[in-house]
């Protein structure tokens, strides 16, 4: 797959360290270690948690700001 066609990308370059901390903050709260750089080593599980809580959160937020 090329880079450029990747899902996962941040569409705000300014927002990756954001998003960074944000997936950090989130996995210490849920008790998954994370490490500097590569976590391929991450259980679908663990990742999956991760990921899934960062997106409640992120609806969450917007929602409150819909209000």
């Amino acid at each position: 797959m090329a880079s450029s066609n990747r899902s996962n990308r941040v569409e705000v370059p300014e927002a990756k360290a954001a998003m960074d901390r944000f997936k950090t903050e989130v996995a210490s709260e849920l008790g998954v270690t994370l490490k500097e750089g590569y976590n391929g080593d991450l259980t679908s599980k663990e990742a999956g948690s991760i990921g899934g809580e960062m997106v409640r959160r992120m609806i969450k937020k917007q929602e409150e700001q819909m209000k």
